[in-house]
C-alpha cells in the first residue's frame, strides 16, 4: 500500500509540473502574441489581395493553401532556427529584430509613398490577371507564401524575444502555439473577410425578411470601406511596431536617448489628463513610435531602390547566367 501511495504522489507531482508547464506555455504564447499584434494586423491586411480576381469557388482553397504554407514556414523552418539562435547565439536576436523592424518601417512607408506619389509600377498590376488561371493561382500562392515567410519570421522573432526564459520544451511549445494560433487567427479572419461580400449577396437575394435583405446589401456596400480601413490600420501597425522594435533594440544596445525622450513626452502628455494617464501615455508613445518608423522608412526607400535592389538583381543575374 505504501508503494502505491508513493506512486500516486509521484503521479500527482508530475501532473502539477505538467500543469505548470502548460500555464507557462500559455502565458508565454499570450505575451508573445500580443507583442506580435501589429505584424498580425498587417498580415491580415495584406493577404486578401492574393485572392482578388479569382472565382468565388477558388477563394477558400487558395487561402487554405497559403495557410498551410504559413504553418510550414513557422514550424518547419523558423521555429527550429529561432530555438537554435536562442540556445547558441542569443545576442543575434536583438539585431535580427531590428532588421525586421526596419523592414516593417520600409514596407509601411512605401505604401504611404505609393499612395501619395503613385508610380508606374502600380499600373503593371492590372495586367497580372491575364493568362492561365491555374498558372496565375500557382504564382499568387507562391508569392503569398514568400511574403508570409518574411512576416512570419518577424512574428517568431518577436515571440522568441517576448517569451520568458524557460526550458527548451516550454519555449518550443510556446513558439509552436504562437505560430499555429496566429496562423489560424490571420487566415481564419481573412477567409471571413474574403467571403463576407458573398454572404451579403446571399442575404440580399434570399433573405426572408426585408431587414435581412437590407443587412445583406449593407454588408456588400461596407466591404470596400472595411478593406480600406483594414489596409490603413495595417500600415499604421507596421510603422508603430517597426518603430517601437528599432527604439527598444537601440535601448538594449546602449543608444536609448530617443526612446527616453519619447517616454518623457508621453509622461508629460499623460499628466495633462490625469483621468486617463495610462491610455494617453500609450497613445502618445505609439504615435511617436509610428512617426519615427515612418521617417526611418522614408529614408530606407531610396536605399532599397538604388542600392539593395540593384545588388539583389545583380546577384540573381549572376546566378541565372549559367543556366542560359
Amino acid at each position: 500500500m505504501s508503494g502505491l501511495l508513493a506512486l500516486l504522489d509521484d503521479v500527482a507531482a508530475i501532473a502539477k509540473v505538467a500543469a505548470a508547464s502548460i500555464d507557462d506555455v500559455a502565458a508565454g504564447a499570450a505575451k508573445a502574441g500580443a507583442k506580435a499584434a501589429g505584424v498580425v494586423i498587417d498580415d491580415a491586411a495584406v493577404t486578401p489581395k492574393y485572392v482578388h480576381g479569382f472565382e468565388a469557388k477558388r477563394e477558400l482553397p487558395i487561402i487554405w493553401r497559403i495557410a498551410k504554407g504559413s504553418v510550414r514556414n513557422k514550424l518547419v523552418i523558423l521555429l527550429p532556427a529561432a530555438l537554435l539562435l536562442s540556445a547558441f547565439a542569443p545576442w543575434v536576436i536583438t539585431p535580427l529584430l531590428m532588421m525586421g523592424g526596419a523592414y516593417l518601417c520600409f514596407e509601411g512607408a512605401e505604401k504611404i509613398a505609393h499612395k501619395l506619389w503613385p508610380s508606374e509600377a502600380h499600373g503593371q498590376d492590372a495586367d497580372e490577371g491575364v493568362g492561365d488561371p491555374a498558372h496565375l493561382e500557382e504564382q499568387k500562392v507562391a508569392g503569398a507564401i514568400k511574403t508570409d515567410f518574411i512576416l512570419s519570421a518577424e512574428i517568431m522573432t518577436i515571440a522568441l524575444a517576448a517569451i520568458p526564459e524557460g526550458g527548451f520544451v516550454t519555449e518550443a511549445a510556446a513558439l509552436a502555439l504562437v505560430g499555429v494560433g496566429i496562423t489560424a487567427l490571420v487566415y481564419g479572419g481573412v477567409a471571413v473577410i474574403v467571403k463576407m461580400d458573398d454572404i451579403g449577396l446571399f442575404l440580399a437575394r434570399r433573405g426572408r425578411l426585408a431587414l435581412t435583405r437590407g443587412f445583406g446589401r449593407g454588408l456588400v456596400r461596407a466591404m470596400p470601406v472595411l478593406m480600406s480601413v483594414l489596409s490603413t490600420v495595417g500600415t499604421a501597425a507596421m510603422l508603430w511596431v517597426g518603430g517601437s522594435i528599432i527604439l527598444h533594440g537601440s535601448e538594449e544596445l546602449g543608444y536609448g536617448w530617443l526612446a527616453e525622450a519619447i517616454h518623457h513626452v508621453a509622461q508629460a502628455a499623460g499628466h495633462l489628463l490625469p483621468q486617463a494617464v495610462a491610455a494617453v501615455e500609450w497613445l502618445v508613445t505609439a504615435a511617436l513610435d509610428g512617426v519615427f518608423g515612418l521617417a526611418l522608412g522614408l529614408l530606407l526607400i531610396p536605399l532599397a531602390g538604388r542600392v539593395i535592389g540593384p545588388l539583389w538583381a545583380l546577384l540573381r543575374g549572376t546566378k541565372a547566367k549559367p543556366g542560359h
